[in-house]
């Protein structure tokens, strides 16, 4: 039996129909040359034999009496493969826009929370001869860092995978009432305790963020992470959703960006959040008109300490200004580094104080009823969003990865949109790439590809502004 943390349970309360709470990936592998054999079966055998290497998939929900408190985890190693590890066909001719609608359809899809809270999909059909490979998961079970975590378990750093310890995934007995709720009560109490010491220490902290207006406006002052708070501009993006998904996807050099962050001296999350400003100006443009005042992107930030393999989610949020309003893509490129920067250093300094877990009594009657009313009041597209998007940048495997022999290839994140957010980028690096996935909500954006493209041009904008331009040609002199 083991607790959810506060902010693991909070993923699960807030799920509705229109907004599931699962987080996905979506990968392209390259078969070697004469290989045989059917690969949905080869994944079902090579899950068999590594569940128990996951602990995360062999997990579900035990619900709490009365469901006063988060559930708990417990082991079921009875996972039925033949559903966790399903196979899909693309209609003809199989192109790429077909392989991201398919991905799309089944991201708005639920997971049954009476099994292990994670699915895969081999799709096949593809006309470029790679296989598709789905993987669903619960936000409840892991964050993005925890997710490249378990794709390191899961799939392998060369063809021929590696010996791997032996074992057999266990299945555990429900616990009983009484033992549910006095884990609980007992968790509970921990927490407040906690909670209640570090309190004193947040305020101070706060202060000496906020605290003084004439501080200089240097990368982390004050002054910049000022202008990250406040509401976002009503866009089209920032309306009540449905449970219809689009999505799409791009992959980028990650030399290309890395020379971009070097020229500017800009970390590679500031490129990443330039291009994304930069596509918004596009997309929006077509759909409204770029509004005077700039974009806010939520942003995760992962409080995960080095060496931490828990399966959990341990990460908060922030506010970034995207400076969507600055024409020059150079001069919007210094002022997100400059805004981002100070977000940055503000949580660094703020690791120790921000909770990854809170206490749950209460919790799932609480923000279910919030869930449900958000959705049904149509508050989300009345008020002005805190943020306009969702941007998260994880940093990915280095190395190429191969599951049953085949090459990965691709790694495109996909992850969730909610009322009043209808876009979701986020970015893995892998094996010398940077993979963009945008998971849109079609009551907002009714193309993803248009993202993809608005991308790719702001990335060409950003490279040739950045090039120095040929000066005056002096005429030669002449001999007398």
């Amino acid at each position: 039996m083991q607790a959810l943390s506060g902010v693991d349970g909070a993923f699960l309360h807030l799920e509705t129909p229109q907004t599931p709470m699962h987080v996905g990936s979506l990968h392209l592998f390259e078969r070697p040359p004469g290989a045989r054999g059917d690969f949905a079966t080869a994944v079902r055998r090579l899950m068999k034999q590594r569940l128990h290497l996951a602990p995360v998939l062999t997990r579900r929900l035990a619900t709490m009496p009365l469901q006063f408190a988060n559930p708990v985890w417990v082991e079921d190693g009875s996972a039925n493969l033949d559903w966790h590890v399903q196979r899909i066909t693309l209609p003809a001719p199989g192109t790429q826009a077909e392989l991201e609608d398919t991905v799309a359809r089944l991201h708005g899809e639920r997971l049954d929370r009476t099994r292990p809270l994670w699915r895969i999909w081999v799709i096949e059909g593809l006309a470029c001869g790679e296989i598709g490979y789905y993987v669903q998961v619960h936000h409840a079970l892991l964050d993005g860092k925890a997710g490249v975590l378990l794709a390191q378990t899961l799939f392998d750093p060369s063809p021929e995978p590696p010996p791997r310890p032996r074992g057999r995934a266990r299945r555990a007995e429900d616990p009983g009432t009484l033992a549910l709720a006095a884990a609980a009560l007992a968790r509970d109490a921990g927490l407040y305790v906690r909670l209640a010491r570090q309190l004193p220490q947040a305020l101070q902290l706060i202060g000496t963020l906020f605290g003084s207006p004439r501080r200089p406006r240097g990368a982390g002052s004050g002054g910049h992470l000022r202008e990250n708070l406040g509401f976002g501009p009503k866009t089209a993006l920032n309306v009540a959703i449905g449970p219809e998904r689009g999505f799409a996807a791009a992959s980028v050099p990650l030399d290309t960006l890395k020379a971009l962050a070097a020229a500017h001296e800009a970390k590679l999350n500031d490129i990443v959040l330039a291009l994304c400003s930069g596509m918004l100006r596009r997309w929006l443009a077509a759909h409204g008109g770029v509004p005077k005042k700039p974009l806010l992107a939520t942003m995760p930030i992962s409080l995960r300490a080095s060496g931490d393999t828990e399966f959990t989610t341990k990460a908060t949020l922030s506010l970034v200004n995207l400076h969507t309003d600055i024409a020059n893509p150079i001069k919007r490129l210094h002022a997100i580094r400059d805004a981002a920067g100070a977000v940055k250093s503000a949580t660094q300094r703020a690791r120790g104080v921000i909770p990854t877990d809170f206490p749950s009594l209460g919790a799932p009657w609480l923000l279910q009823g919030l869930a449900a009313l958000y959705g049904a009041s149509g508050i989300a597209g009345a008020m002005p969003p805190l943020a306009n998007l969702v941007i998260s940048n994880v940093p990915g495997p280095r190395e190429p990865l191969y599951l049953a022999g085949a090459r990965m290839t691709n790694y495109w994140p996909l992850s969730i949109v909610e009322h009043g957010l209808g876009l979701n980028v986020t970015v893995m690096s892998y094996a010398g790439a940077m993979d963009f996935g945008f998971t849109t909500a079609r009551a907002a954006v009714g193309d993803a590809r248009e993202l993809s493209a608005a991308l790719l041009q702001a990335l060409d904008e950003l490279v040739a502004a950045g090039r120095p331009r040929p000066g005056p040609r002096r005429a030669r002199k002449t001999a007398a």
